[in-house]
């Protein structure tokens, strides 16, 4: 038997197959509260594996304290930079997260947002629940067409895939732009070339160093005046200053953002003052049935891991070799 920490509660029964399969679950606390840091660094030392989520800092101190009894970490996401894989790797710690189930449902909202923000949707309730829309007029709310429009996507992963093709559906030129050449018709090498030709541009790609304010001050004017910027990528991919200056003056159209950096974003934050700027709180794979299939998959990893088998969707498989 296994001691596994569950940094929060997690929907559909996550932890269900953990209980079945005879393991000793820890946590989450009673109230449901992210652990911080100190404590997940305690807890560490304590367990076998950590069932965290995007909002946990496991870092190399995290990492270092559960040395040499933690053996898994399961993020329930795709995404792991919160996770310091490197010192994993080095206190021979599997990191794994839970790619493919959430890639239909984070495409969903990624159109989801720039439908609303090309048509100012959100101003437009908002004037409406406000009491200040007074009845239909010809020059209301006016916003972009999507149909016909040009599409690029600026991370050719499944989920930039999967938005792209919703975009064919509505009749859009789709573009796309990755690290290398990925043999699909619309591959832009240059990425400011391909921010030139969009008319939206969908952030898919994974926090790194290198996409760290991708999107700067620069690329925002090359989307130019009628652009529209969607992100459910990472919220540091936008630089979140640049970004508001380029709304206020006018150089792009509209942005919408799943995520923000910070992340949760201050009610006072200019982005959150600004009309063009739709802002949805990282809800990008909230349906139940993804969620659920996302905790689903993080078990299924730690129970393989228990085991001393290899994990279905490691992230740093390099530890097998190092063991």
């Amino acid at each position: 038997m296994a001691r596994v920490l569950v940094t929060r509660r997690l929907p559909g029964g996550g932890t269900d197959p953990l209980v079945d399969a005879g393991h000793e679950i820890v946590g989450p606390e009673a109230d449901d509260r992210p652990l911080a840091h100190d404590e997940l660094m305690a807890a560490a030392a304590h367990v076998d594996a950590i069932v965290c989520l995007l909002t946990d800092r496991v870092d190399d101190a995290v990492l270092h304290a559960g040395s040499p009894r933690l053996r898994v970490v399961a993020n329930v996401a795709v995404g792991y930079d919160n996770i310091d894989v490197a010192a994993a790797a080095e206190v021979g710690v599997v990191v794994c997260n839970t790619p493919g189930v959430l890639d239909e449902t984070t495409a969903d909202t990624a159109f989801l947002l720039m439908l609303a923000a090309s048509r100012l949707a959100t101003e437009a309730e908002d004037d409406l629940r406000a009491g200040r829309w007074r009845g239909w007029n010809i020059n209301d709310y006016l916003g972009l067409d999507v149909h016909g429009r040009v599409l690029g996507v600026v991370g050719w992963g499944r989920i930039g895939r999967a938005v792209g093709r919703r975009a064919a559906g509505f009749g859009m030129t789709v573009l796309h732009h990755s690290r290398r050449p990925t043999g699909d018709d619309g591959y832009v090498a240059d990425l400011d070339e391909l921010l030139r030709r969009a008319d939206v541009v969908s952030l898919h790609v994974p926090l790194q160093d290198s996409t760290r304010h991708l999107i700067d001050a620069r690329r925002l004017a090359l989307i130019g005046p009628h652009g529209v910027l969607v992100n459910t990528a990472r919220g540091p991919v936008v630089d979140s200053a640049a970004l508001h200056e380029a709304l206020r003056d006018g150089v792009i159209w509209a942005a919408a953002l799943d995520v923000t950096d910070p992340e949760p974003i201050p009610p006072n934050d200019p982005l959150v003052r600004h009309e063009r700027c739709l802002i949805v709180p990282h809800i990008a794979s909230a349906s139940r049935a993804t969620r659920a299939k996302m905790a689903e998959m993080a078990a299924a990893n730690l129970l393989a891991g228990l085991r001393g088998e290899p994990l279905p969707t490691p992230v740093n498989p390099d530890v097998y070799a190092r063991r």
